[in-house]
């Protein structure tokens, strides 16, 4: 039972199999942010590409402040220290 109530709460651990794949699959550098008309362009289609354009546009939405956001998205080697 608890095992389930932690997987449940660390599901986006397990959902992000390949960190960065999306942005090579859309040609975008992984210190930057990818387009948002690129984003809904790509969600939009079928396949695995959708599948992780429509999870990033749902984690997109998670964030509270830039500082969480930064942990979230841009992998460790491209953080800011601080």
């Amino acid at each position: 039972m608890a095992e389930e109530k932690k997987a449940k709460k660390r599901w986006i651990k397990s959902a992000i199999k390949h960190p960065g794949a999306l942005h090579r699959e859309l040609g975008v550098p992984e210190g930057e942010k990818i387009p948002a008309a690129k984003l809904e362009r790509a969600a939009a289609g079928g396949g695995k590409l959708g599948k992780e354009a429509r999870l990033a546009e749902t984690l997109m939405g998670f964030h509270h402040g830039k500082a969480k956001a930064e942990k979230l998205y841009t992998p460790k080697h491209l953080r800011r220290a601080g």
